[in-house]
């Protein structure tokens, strides 16, 4: 396998307005450009943010491939999801205060998990909900299971 510098699972979404996402998600999660490739009539054929050492990738609905046709929106579903995103910050409070301010609709109060550090759940500007936390699994001691 190649060296790479971030994760090896990389979520992917799709959007129906994919610019208005990308901009969303970097003002209000804090997300970095890394690479934004256009499609036809204004889409987004596929888009790379990253956040840390993570990376979400991302594109408009309206470009029919094979993938395509397994996915729905969370509207079709009854703003259903059948994955979680997890977003790991260093202030919590902030990006909850910068989603409330983005009018993000807010599924799960920011809290204080009894496992550690604050979090809280909202649904992006297309549904796509989220749980940001400041609690980091990467650091947390491992518990060995037998």
């Amino acid at each position: 396998m190649p060296q790479q510098s971030g994760s090896t699972i990389i979520p992917s979404l799709r959007y129906r307005d994919a610019h208005a996402a990308i901009d969303w998600l970097v003002r209000v999660f804090g997300f970095h450009k890394q690479a934004v490739y256009e499609g036809p009539d204004g889409t987004v054929m596929h888009a790379q943010l990253t956040h840390g050492l993570g990376m979400l990738m991302l594109g408009s609905i309206q470009n029919h491939g094979e993938f395509s046709r397994v996915m729905v929106q969370p509207d079709e579903i009854d703003g259903r999801e059948t994955a979680g995103l997890c977003l790991i910050v260093e202030d919590c409070d902030a990006v909850y205060a910068s989603a409330k301010t983005a009018g993000a609709e807010i599924v799960q109060e920011l809290s204080s998990p009894d496992y550690g550090g604050k979090a809280f759940a909202c649904r992006d500007l297309e549904g796509h909900v989220w749980w940001v936390g400041s609690y980091n699994p990467w650091a947390a001691p491992r518990e060995e299971h037998a």
